[in-house]
């Protein structure tokens, strides 16, 4: 019956770590998973809390530092850029007057919504601008004047 509980907790930490940006939660239900083990080999509840103990801190001190490592992006590691990351600094031609509050632009062959960073700017059709940062479908834009990102 314990090793259900603390597979029961080991799923609902689990599930919880999905809903944070942290990435800590994730040992402590690895440190679940391990107690429910030992305790479906009969230890003791002592011996599982132990268990648990030891198993979710030797995963934070151990795993966390490795993991973190391997999650910054691209452009913090000098690799290639992909996806919004490329998109952010890049550059783009305007379709439809951008403004404050509406306006197209083109990057790339795609079509995307986009507001000017300045609301009192505006830009209008063929002129070049840079993107500043992506919001959804929206990207937020600056002159093509801007020295490289």
């Amino acid at each position: 019956m314990e090793a259900i509980l603390w597979i029961v907790l080991g799923v609902v930490l689990a599930i919880a770590e999905a809903f944070t940006a942290t990435l800590f939660i994730i040992f402590f239900a690895v440190g679940a998973l391990a107690a429910a083990g030992v305790a479906a080999l009969g230890a003791s509840l002592l011996l599982q809390v132990i268990t648990f103990a030891v198993v979710s801190g030797l995963s934070v001190a151990a795993l966390r530092p490795i993991i973190m490592r391997h999650a910054k992006s691209a452009a913090e590691t000098d690799d290639t850029q992909f996806g919004l990351e490329a998109i952010e600094g890049g550059h783009g031609t305007v379709l439809e007057e951008v403004d404050g509050d509406r306006g197209m632009i083109k990057i790339d062959g795609e079509i995307w919504q986009a507001r000017s960073f300045d609301h009192q700017e505006k830009y209008l059709p063929g002129e070049r601008v840079r993107v500043i940062k992506v919001l959804g479908a929206t990207v937020i834009v600056w002159r093509e004047d801007l020295p490289n990102l």
